[in-house]
Parts: C-alpha cells; sequence; structure tokens
C-alpha cells in the first residue's frame, strides 16, 4: 500500500503517479496480471525517496530548535 496519491507532498512524483493512474484505468486484467508493478514499484521509490527528504528536512528543524530551547534554558539557570 502506499500514501494517498497526488497530494502537495508528493510533487517531485507526479509523472510517476499519472502513469500508474493511467496504467490502472487499462483494467483489473491488466492489474491483476502484473501489468502495473513496474510503474508501482517506481512509485514506491520515488515516494520513499521525498519521505527520506522530507523527514531530514524535519530532523535538522527539530536539531535547531532543541539547541535553541538549550540555549534559552541555559541563559534563565545563568541569570537566576
Amino acid at each position: 500500500m502506499h500514501p494517498h496519491l497526488h497530494t502537495k507532498t508528493n510533487r517531485g512524483c507526479e509523472e510517476v503517479m499519472t502513469a500508474l493512474d493511467e496504467c490502472h484505468a487499462q483494467g483489473f486484467i491488466h492489474k491483476l496480471f502484473g501489468g502495473c508493478n513496474d510503474i508501482k514499484t517506481q512509485v514506491n521509490k520515488c515516494l520513499r525517496a521525498e519521505r527520506l527528504e522530507r523527514t531530514a528536512k524535519n530532523r535538522e528543524l527539530a536539531k535547531q530548535k532543541r539547541e535553541k530551547t538549550l540555549a534559552m534554558w541555559k541563559e534563565i539557570d545563568e541569570n537566576s
């Protein structure tokens, strides 16, 4: 399974997701016999790359916020 496609966080995968939608539109039998498997794998790889990029960015922002908070607490302790 994959998350909802065509969201604001998955803009970089739009082309691959559109190809998957087109493949799925070819019908159930096409999907049943693995006609969309390669495209599905590409979608999964693209979504994973997007997620890893987002988590790295969020981790860096959290680290900066934590450092700022620790600096504020250090200043409070020194002034108390």
